[in-house]
C-alpha cells in the first residue's frame, strides 16, 4: 500500500468513526467538583435485556485524542451505546485534558499532570458507589476496563496502580477490582511512542516536556508497571498510522519479560479509528474481546 493510498484510507476510517451523532446516556453522576469530573452511564439492554436476573458486567471506557480538550467523551458515546446493545452495562468516563489554547497554528497541549491522572484515580475508586445509586443492572464484580489510544493508555494505568512507586498518590494496596483489560491500540510505551511521535509528542507533553519526561515516566508509563497480575488483552490495527502496532508490541513484549503473557490481536486492513466505529467490523472484534474476559 502506497503512503497515500494509505493515508486516504486513514481518513475515510477517521470519518466514519466521527459520523456517528453522540449518544445521550441514561445517566450521569459525578465524582468530583470539576465540569469535567463526570461519568456517563448507559443501561444494557440487547442479549441482557434490563431487569434480567443476571446483572451485566460493567464495562469502563476511557476515551482517547491524545489527552488534548478538543477530544472529549461525546466522540465514544456510539461505542458506548454499542456496548450497551451487547448487553454490557457501560461506564463512559471524563477526565481532565490539556488545554485547547495555543500559539497560532499550534495544537492543544496534550494531558494535564498531575490533574489527568488524578481524575482517573478518583473515577475508578468512586465507580462502585456511583453504579449502586445509578445504574444497579451493573455488576461491579465483573468490570473491564477498555480504552481508546491515549485512553488505552489511562485503562492500563488504572489497572497498575498497585505498581506506581511507593509515596505515589494513586497508588493502590493491592490490584484493581477488574476482571480485566482491553486496551485498543493504546499509547502503551512512551520511549517506543515518543520515539514515533505518535500523536505529535503527546506523551512528552503529558509528562511535562522534555525536562520531566524521564523523571515521571515511572508514574505514568504502562511499560514500567509490570506485572500487573490482571488479565489483559491489546487490540491494533496493523495499518494504524496514528498509533503504530510496534508501540502494542513492545508493551506486550515487555510483559511477556516481566513473566505475564498479554494478549496481542491483530487486525489485518484496520487502522486506529475502525476499533470504535460501531459501522466497523473491528468494532464488533472489540466487543467480542471484552466478552471473553467480562462474562
Amino acid at each position: 500500500m502506497t503512503d497515500d493510498v494509505a493515508v486516504a484510507r486513514a481518513a475515510a476510517e477517521e470519518e466514519s468513526a466521527f459520523s456517528h451523532p453522540p449518544v445521550d446516556p441514561d445517566a450521569t453522576a459525578a465524582y468530583g467538583d470539576h465540569p469535567d469530573q463526570v461519568i456517563d452511564f448507559y443501561a444494557p439492554h440487547g442479549t441482557e435485556p434490563t431487569g434480567s436476573a443476571s446483572p451485566a458486567p460493567l464495562i469502563v471506557v476511557l476515551h482517547g485524542g491524545a489527552w488534548r480538550a478538543p477530544y472529549d467523551r461525546r466522540h465514544v458515546s456510539p461505542f458506548a451505546a454499542f456496548l450497551a446493545r451487547r448487553g454490557f452495562a457501560v461506564a463512559n468516563v471524563e477526565y481532565r485534558r490539556g488545554a485547547a489554547e495555543g500559539a497560532a497554528g499550534e495544537r492543544a497541549v496534550a494531558g494535564r499532570w498531575p490533574d489527568t491522572f488524578d481524575d482517573v484515580a478518583a473515577a475508578f475508586d468512586a465507580l462502585p458507589a456511583l453504579v449502586r445509586e445509578v445504574l444497579p443492572q451493573a455488576d461491579v464484580r465483573r468490570t473491564v476496563a477498555t480504552g481508546h489510544s491515549a485512553g488505552g493508555h489511562l485503562a492500563l494505568w488504572a489497572a497498575a496502580r498497585h505498581l506506581l512507586p511507593a509515596g505515589a498518590p494513586w497508588r493502590t494496596d493491592g490490584p484493581a477490582p477488574l476482571r480485566g483489560v482491553v486496551a485498543l491500540a493504546p499509547i502503551a510505551d512512551f520511549t517506543v511512542a515518543d520515539k514515533l511521535d505518535v500523536c505529535g509528542g503527546a506523551a512528552r507533553q503529558l509528562l511535562g516536556g522534555e525536562r520531566l519526561f524521564t523523571e515521571r515516566r515511572p508514574y505514568a508509563d504502562p511499560v514500567l508497571l509490570l506485572p500487573t497480575g490482571i488479565a489483559t488483552t491489546l487490540v491494533q490495527g496493523r495499518t494504524d498510522l496514528d498509533v503504530p502496532q510496534a508501540v502494542a508490541e513492545s508493551y506486550a513484549d515487555a510483559a511477556a519479560k516481566a513473566g505475564e503473557v498479554v494478549g496481542l490481536t491483530l487486525l489485518e486492513g484496520v487502522g486506529h479509528f475502525p476499533l470504535i466505529d460501531p459501522a466497523a467490523d473491528a468494532c464488533a472484534v472489540v466487543a467480542e474481546e471484552i466478552a471473553q474476559l467480562a462474562w
